[in-house]
């Protein structure tokens, strides 16, 4: 296990007695039986963690941040993850607001921070369009300067969240005829505007998370947006490089190790008594698992510690691909145990309170771990990139 200093240990164990008395334990039962948190949900935590000073820990001090380093962000992570709590609210505070900050105008940042650590205003991202999901230079909607205002059309795909949004930052193309990376700006936009429609899209989970925006001639304000006009691919990497080097998600999947052992204990697969929790084969994977958990955890730890930005970038790919990978092979051994009952999704006939049943929901979720945040398959190229090149 990884050693840790006085400092981070008193952190752990503040943020753990937070945890304890803040936290409502009826929705810690909901997201540990594998289900969604409701916007609700979202929103009382976000103000919770806010009020304490810890609505954003990845942000510095004079943001409204808790300032907090790689290793204490890690720290609030992995106890919030083993008690099932929800991290600080993705879009509005691990994507936009680093951006905001880092590139934002005064005037911006004095208008949003606020409301982003406040959830007074939720956002979603609209990055992917069909055709460009891994390639997302290659995206289409596009912004035309009309005076004070860009006039927008387009469509975003597999949209998360954005049915109970407010606002959404975006990527379009301002200039058609540059480079695909060249011509792309960052935008904000209220989901409320004339022209938007927002279409659901129920995925193999059999549950709502994800959308289809469609833009038809809305107009933007143009001091929406962020930064340079034709700068949003820089913008884009840098928000993307804050979420996969948050993706690992090992903690998340200790939880979800602790929860299977848990269901191991009270199940009976046979008639002489003995739990599954006893039996080999099961003990074996969990070794398994176990061990391949804390390797990932002491990689984390040695990029965390990593001063060359390269080796950063390269460390991020390793922690998405391995990590994902972790998490799907627990979400496998979960819906092992569930058995016949992990296979009823929500709104099958004789859904119920059985607490197996939303396993097998949560199970085909995880298959989208391994594509949201960039591919595997990206990231091994990534990878490979940096391995093989011999470019001095």
């Amino acid at each position: 296990m990884k050693q840790e200093s006085e400092s981070l240990r008193a952190l752990r164990a503040e943020i753990r007695g937070f945890l304890a008395e803040q936290f409502d334990p009826e929705l810690r039962a909901r997201l540990r039986r594998g289900e969604f948190p409701k916007r609700a949900d979202l929103v009382a935590w976000q103000r919770a963690l806010n009020q304490r000073g810890w609505g954003a820990p990845n942000w510095a001090r004079e943001f409204g941040g808790a300032g907090w380093s790689d290793f204490e962000q890690l720290v609030f992570l992995e106890e919030c993850s083993a008690v099932c709590a929800p991290a600080p609210h993705v879009f509005n505070i691990t994507m936009l607001g680093p951006v905001l900050n880092q590139f934002g105008s005064p005037e911006q940042r004095a208008e949003w921070l606020p409301k982003l650590l406040n959830a007074d205003v939720l956002f979603c991202q609209g990055f992917s369009e069909p055709g460009s999901g891994s390639d997302l230079a290659s995206l289409r909607t596009s912004a035309q300067r009309d005076g004070d205002h860009y006039v927008v059309n387009g469509q975003k795909i597999w949209t998360t969240a954005a049915h109970y949004s407010d606002w959404i930052f975006w990527l379009v193309r301002t200039d058609p005829q540059a480079k695909k990376q060249k011509g792309i700006s960052f935008l904000l936009i209220d989901l409320k505007s004339p022209g938007i429609t927002v279409r659901p899209i129920i995925s193999i989970d059999g549950r709502h998370s994800l959308n289809e925006v469609f833009f038809d001639n809305v107009r933007v304000p143009a001091s929406q947006l962020v930064g340079e006009e034709n700068k949003g691919w820089d913008y884009a990497r840098f928000l993307l490089g804050n979420e996969r080097a948050s993706i690992a998600g090992v903690a998340k999947a200790r939880e979800r190790l602790g929860y299977a052992c848990e269901l191991a204990r009270a199940t009976l697969p046979g008639g002489n008594g003995s739990s599954l929790a006893e039996d080999p084969v099961f003990q074996a994977r969990v070794l398994r698992l176990e061990a391949e958990l804390e390797a990932l955890d002491r990689t984390q730890v040695r990029m965390l510690s990593d001063s060359n930005p390269a080796g950063r970038v390269a460390g991020a790919s390793v922690l998405k691909v391995k990590g994902t990978e972790l998490q799907q092979r627990v979400q496998d051994l979960l819906v092992d145990i569930g058995g016949a009952a992990s296979l009823r999704l929500p709104g099958d006939t004789g859904f119920g309170p059985d607490v197996r049943e939303p396993l097998g929901a949560a199970h085909l979720y995880s298959r989208a771990a391994s594509i949201y945040g960039g591919t595997n398959e990206v990231q091994k190229n990534l990878l490979a990139k940096h391995v093989f090149d011999t470019t001095p």
